[in-house]
C-alpha cells in the first residue's frame, strides 16, 4: 500500500532519529542518529468524484479541511 495521499500528494519524509544521553547526564550530547521516516497518517475512504463514489487514500488533514466529499451510505 502506497503512503500517498490522493488529493494533495503528501507522501513519507525522511529525517534522522537523535539519540542523547539521559537527563541526569554532564552534557546532554548526541549518542548516535538513525535514520527515520515519517509517514503521513493515511485513510481509506469512499469519496464522490465527478459524480461517482470511488475508493480515494486521503491524509487526514485534507479530510478535516474538507477537500474531500465522504460518500454517507
Amino acid at each position: 500500500m502506497s503512503k500517498k495521499c490522493d488529493v494533495c500528494d503528501k507522501k513519507p519524509m525522511f529525517g534522522n532519529s537523535v539519540a542523547r544521553l539521559g537527563k541526569g547526564a554532564m552534557i546532554r550530547r548526541v549518542k548516535k542518529r538513525t535514520s527515520r521516516r515519517f509517514d503521513p497518517n493515511i485513510q481509506t475512504m469512499r469519496a464522490v468524484i465527478k459524480g461517482t463514489p470511488t475508493k480515494l487514500k486521503v491524509c487526514t488533514s485534507c479530510i478535516k479541511a474538507g477537500k474531500v466529499q465522504r460518500v454517507v451510505g
